[in-house]
């Protein structure tokens, strides 16, 4: 750290000695008066539990966000019939029968009338990408589409010829081939045809999971040619049980995905449903008789038949007149709503926090969310993951969607979700991902086992912790400033049987979406430490049992500073790439430009005696 004083005494540089003093501090140390004080306490021999790999997922690539995993799903599979491909828009696009998903997903038109090519181009992409995580959904409403031959009229509405029906067990050898004259189409079939191409899901190419469809409460508003009529609870419990029982025959080792619900009044008491009353007995909510309804037909059964809890989650959470999840100009303007946006991650956890919704007014003895349904789970069906296969929280490609979505992915770690995948991505939210998924550019990664870390201030900042689960010598920390206007200094204390010493720092801000490294901590006392957020930033953090001293102006690492390190820093300044040098950050304010170039020139020309961490002359 520079020494105040003395560069007063020197009275460096001519253009005003405040100016000067601000612009060499460094970037974790901000003028007294301009930030708030934070409390964070780390312990990383408590609290530790494995991260799920798959909560780092997506519905499809978007903005070179480095995912774990992918679920192809969504509207559109309600009506898919892998064996034509054809697939129905229902009310999202004039109920219309066509070849969207082969022609969106960029599938050559050659290879249109492969059966199950949706599918598998979806898979193979992912193996490429290193996802090996596939979910695929699978039909359940009743019908799926016949032809792709544009809109169905109501008159047409299933059955009819515009329709094939689905049926779970083909109850017959199956064909890879399979026929498209007859009347149905097979879901058991359907899953042999993928496990005969990949192999099962114990195998490393295997698809591993299966969505039973999707959204079933909404239905009669989305696919009203498919299913006119509002799904009741013993409806979609039955096709639920018998979907997965046909999954499990053919694959054993495949994870079943089930109710897969869109949102808050599905999980109460699915929608109204008109038999909900009916069923409702002693059950808070319709997740109960969901949850004991599975497991008292897999104990009849002798096997787990729903292996995840399919939650889809978009916050009902607003601000400014606005929900949060549908206010996603790129410039989002609403800052009452953005603001909002920032809290919204704390209904999925956080007992002290209430959000604007009509769920925090009417429902809050429900929240926070995902406590309350772990709790559901405990107590029905114990061993089912909890899984949010769609949610998105808005701001796609604003600072405070990055910060969201870092934060649900720091929640999704802490609280133990299964799997995640964002319905959605922009600039900021990739940001979002890669803070844990790819830090560095270079491919590094958050821990993968969650310790024990807490703030004081739950509504300025966020806080989450991981050490790889073998190795404590290395301690990432993913730290957020919400705070909207001013910075904020987290103060660090923690307990460990490791002694930390230092550490680098990559963040974004609402600068820039991209994610840069930052002046590192080089001094670490009785793991104690502190570093100043600017407002609305995330950091990763990455601590290190080491210490690792830069020397900072020898650009060309020959352990002194002098005219070839100027002169290759004249040449940096007229020829950079853009790419950050932190040798040459003299000011440790994350950027390297004519500021440092010229506390380089006062350094040798003996007008400042000391560069951070060079040694004195």
């Amino acid at each position: 750290m520079r020494n105040e004083k003395k560069i007063r005494k020197k009275g460096i540089f001519t253009v005003g000695s405040t100016m000067v003093i601000a612009s060499m501090l460094p970037n974790a140390v901000v003028l007294a008066g301009t930030t708030g004080s934070i409390n964070v306490n780390i312990d990383t021999t408590a609290e530790r539990a494995a991260i799920s790999p798959y909560i780092y997922g997506g519905n499809w690539e978007f903005n070179n966000a480095n995912l774990s995993a992918k679920r192809l799903g969504g509207n559109r599979f309600t009506g898919y019939n892998w064996e034509n491909n054809f697939s129905s828009a229902g009310s999202d696009w004039k109920q219309s029968s066509d070849t969207y998903l082969l022609s969106n997903g960029n599938i050559p038109e050659a290879r249109w009338s492969e059966p199950g090519v949706v599918a598998t181009d979806f898979h193979d992409k992912n193996l490429s990408a290193g996802e090996s995580y596939s979910i695929v959904s699978l039909q359940a409403a009743g019908y799926v589409v016949a032809d792709g031959n544009g809109t169905v009229a109501e008159s047409e509405a299933a059955p009819s010829a515009r329709w094939k029906e689905v049926k779970f067990k083909k109850n017959a050898p199956f064909s890879l081939t399979p026929d498209t004259t007859d009347n149905y189409v097979y879901m058991d079939e359907y899953v042999n045809f993928l496990v005969n191409k990949y192999g099962n899901a114990s195998t490393a190419t295997g698809i591993k999971g299966y969505s039973l469809d999707n959204e079933p409460a909404l239905w009669p508003g989305t696919h009203p040619r498919i299913h006119p009529q509002q799904p009741t609870c013993a409806e979609i419990v039955d096709k639920n049980i018998n979907l997965a029982k046909a999954v499990k025959s053919v694959d054993p080792y495949a994870e079943t995905y089930g109710l897969v619900a869109y949102g808050f009044a599905e999980y109460n008491n699915f929608q109204s449903a008109k038999d909900w009353d009916s069923v409702k007995g002693s059950y808070n909510w319709f997740l109960d008789y969901y949850l004991d309804s599975m497991k008292k037909a897999s104990d009849a059964e002798g096997k787990r038949l729903i292996d995840d809890l399919d939650l889809h989650w978009y916050p009902e959470a607003s601000g400014g007149g606005k929900r949060i999840c549908f206010n996603d100009d790129t410039n989002c303007t609403n800052i009452d709503c953005n603001k909002a946006r920032l809290q919204a991650p704390r209904t999925l956890w956080d007992p002290t926090y209430t959000e604007d919704s009509w769920i925090g007014q009417w429902c809050k003895d429900k929240l926070p969310l995902i406590p309350k349904v772990q709790n559901s789970i405990q107590k029905y069906n114990p061993g089912t993951k909890l899984s949010f296969t769609e949610y998105s929280y808005g701001g796609d490609n604003h600072i405070t969607g990055g910060i969201a979505e870092a934060d649900v992915l720091g929640v999704f770690g802490k609280y133990g979700v299964y799997f995640g995948s964002v319905w959605g991505g922009g600039t900021y939210t990739a940001s979002g991902f890669n803070i844990y998924r790819n830090y560095d550019g270079k491919g590094s990664k958050y821990g993968d086992t969650k310790v024990k870390a807490e703030t004081s201030d739950v509504e300025n900042s966020s806080v989450y912790a991981s050490v790889d689960k073998n190795d404590d010598s290395k301690l990432h920390i993913i730290m957020i400033n919400k705070n909207y206007d001013n910075p904020e200094t987290i103060n660090v204390n923690l307990s460990s049987t490791k002694n930390y010493k230092s550490g680098k720092v990559w963040t974004f801000d609402q600068t820039s979406a991209n994610i840069t490294e930052k002046a590192p901590i080089e001094s670490i006392s009785g793991n104690v430490f502190s570093y100043t957020l600017p407002a609305l930033s995330v950091a990763h953090i990455v601590l290190d049992t080491n210490s690792s001293t830069i020397m900072y102006g020898d650009y060309n690492k020959d352990a002194k500073v002098n005219a070839l390190d100027y002169g290759l820093f004249k040449k940096y300044l007229l020829n950079s790439d853009g790419k950050y040098e932190v040798v040459l950050d003299l000011n440790l304010d994350g950027k390297v430009n004519a500021i440092d170039f010229a506390i380089m020139k006062q350094y040798l020309l003996g007008i400042i005696d000391k560069l951070p961490s060079t040694p004195s002359k």
